[in-house]
């Protein structure tokens, strides 16, 4: 099954998704694509790391995301993604600007062929005003067409509000 798990800031989507990576009873890859750039970046994948179960393999990766997901998948394993909003970000900021595009179609045109449990965790960043600034508002854009791409792709959709997920696509949970 390939889902993509949405929801607001400390929602619970990153738990509903280890939880469901646990419980599929299959080796866990998480592929992390924070960057600690501060301190408090830094304390937040701490914490993130430390309740993560320690047989899980972890593999960090900022920007090449389709390709680390083709070297990882196989069947009988779990890719537990968190998260494209990071992704996004760092690809925004990255000095290629044209880096963003590419990566986005190589990941939608990898994603059918994976095989395996796939995971995507994602900020849904779309509900509220629009930003103010340029940057920010193209943000929004790229992340919400990336939502919109892989929802169409993946199984199921979930979205996580107060800990609760609403499956808008597949399967309940």
């Amino acid at each position: 099954m390939k889902q993509l798990i949405l929801g607001g800031m400390r929602s619970g989507k990153s738990t509903l998704a280890e939880n469901l990576a646990g419980q599929s009873g299959l080796s866990v890859t998480y592929i992390a694509t924070a960057t600690a750039g501060d301190s408090e970046m830094s304390a937040r994948i701490k914490a993130h790391q430390d309740q993560r179960p320690s047989d899980w393999q972890l593999i960090e990766e900022p920007i090449y995301l389709a390709r680390t997901l083709r070297e990882q998948s196989a069947k009988g394993h779990c890719l537990l993604i968190d998260c494209l909003t990071l992704w996004v970000t760092n690809l925004l900021l990255h000095e290629d600007s044209n880096l963003i595009a590419h990566q986005k179609t190589e990941l939608f045109e990898t994603l059918p062929d994976l095989q395996g449990e796939i995971i995507f965790v994602s900020n849904e960043t779309n509900m509220g005003l629009v930003p103010m600034d340029a940057l920010s508002r193209r943000f929004c854009d790229e992340t919400g067409r990336v939502h919109q791409e892989i929802a169409q792709i993946v199984e199921r959709v979930a979205l996580v509000v107060a800990g609760l997920p609403h499956v808008i696509k597949g399967d309940q949970i």
